[in-house]
C-alpha cells in the first residue's frame, strides 16, 4: 500500500504533532472513503502504537477528532489515533438515507451479507484489512501494537472487531457501547437488513454473545465507561449483558458507571485521558 493512493485533504499542527484528513478509493468498499489520523510528535522518529476509534450513529471521520480532546493525551503517550467514517457514502441502496439509525452513517462495523447492502457495506473488512494496512504501511503505525475503542455503535464495533480479530488488536475499550445489538431495537433493525433473518448470523456481531463463547480473550482487561444519565442505557445499550458474558468467560472487565453523564461527547471527553492511558500501557507506548 503506497502513499500515492491517499489524497491528503487537510493537515493541522496539533500538540506538536499533525492532525490529518485523508480520502482514498477503497477497493474493499468500492467507493471513496475518508478517515482521519492524528500523528503524535513521536511519529517523526519511527513507527508508533496505534489506537483506532470507531464513532457512533450519524458521525463521520471528523467527529471524534474535533470533539473528544484526545490529541493532547495521544501526544503525551506517543499514540497514533485513527478514526474511519461510520459507513460508505453514496452507495445508492434504496432507503439508506431515510433514517438516522440505519444506512448512511450507520454501518455497524460489519460485512453485510444481504443484497443490496453486501456490495458496499463491508466496514469490518475495510477496517481490519484495508485501513489497517494503510495505517501500518503508508503511515507510521506499528502493526504489532494496535488497540481499538469506540462509542455507542462504535463501542459495539470495537468490542466485536477485537474479539473477531484478536491477532490484530492488543487492547480494547468502549464508551457506552451497544453491548448486545441482537437484543435491542437499533441492532435488530440493522442486523435484519444487513445480515438477514437468521439470528445465528447476528450472534457473530454481538459482543456479549461472542464473549459467552470465549475464555479470557483479553487477559489484560477491557475498560468500559457508561453514563447513568444516558437516555439510551436501558433500551439500547444494556451493559449488564456484557458484564454477565465477561463473568462467564472469566474475562477481566472494568465497567465504570458515572452519575449524571449522558451519551454525548462531553461524557467522552471527560474520560478520554483514562482510555488513552489504558491503551498506552497495554501497547507499550511511551
Amino acid at each position: 500500500m503506497s502513499q500515492e493512493v491517499l489524497e491528503l485533504l487537510s493537515q493541522h499542527r496539533c500538540f506538536d504533532g499533525e492532525q490529518r484528513y485523508y480520502r482514498h478509493e477503497s477497493s474493499v468498499i468500492g467507493l471513496p472513503m475518508r478517515f482521519s489520523v492524528y500523528l503524535p510528535p513521536q511519529a517523526q522518529d519511527g513507527p508508533v502504537p496505534v489506537l483506532f476509534f470507531l464513532a457512533g450513529l450519524t458521525c463521520t471521520e471528523e467527529t471524534f477528532m474535533i470533539k473528544a480532546g484526545a490529541q493532547r493525551f495521544a501526544a503525551q503517550y506517543g499514540l497514533m489515533l485513527v478514526a474511519p467514517d461510520t459507513s460508505p457514502r453514496g452507495a445508492g441502496c434504496p432507503g439508506e438515507d431515510d433514517d438516522w439509525d440505519f444506512g448512511t452513517g450507520a454501518g455497524f462495523y460489519l460485512d453485510a451479507t444481504q443484497s443490496p447492502w453486501s456490495k458496499h457495506y463491508r466496514m469490518e473488512s475495510y477496517i481490519t484489512q484495508e485501513l489497517f494496512a494503510i495505517v501500518t504501511s503508508a503511515l507510521p503505525g506499528n502493526a504489532s501494537c494496535v488497540g481499538i475503542t469506540g462509542h455507542s455503535m462504535g463501542g459495539h464495533g470495537a468490542l466485536v472487531l477485537a474479539q473477531r480479530h484478536p491477532k490484530l488488536f492488543e487492547s480494547v475499550s468502549a464508551f457506552a457501547p451497544i453491548a448486545t445489538p441482537s437484543r435491542c431495537p437499533w441492532g435488530e433493525k440493522a442486523f435484519s437488513a444487513y445480515l438477514g433473518k437468521d439470528r445465528q448470523a447476528w450472534a457473530n456481531y454481538d459482543a456479549s454473545l461472542l464473549m459467552e463463547q470465549s475464555q479470557n480473550p483479553f487477559p489484560k482487561g477491557i475498560l468500559v465507561d457508561q453514563g447513568l444519565a444516558d437516555g439510551f442505557l436501558e433500551e439500547q445499550l444494556r451493559p449488564e449483558a456484557f458484564v454477565a458474558a465477561c463473568a462467564q468467560a472469566q474475562q477481566p472487565l472494568i465497567l465504570r458507571k458515572h452519575e449524571g453523564y449522558d451519551h454525548g461527547y462531553y461524557f467522552i471527553s471527560t474520560f478520554m485521558k483514562d482510555h488513552i492511558a489504558f491503551h498506552a500501557e497495554r501497547l507499550g507506548a511511551v
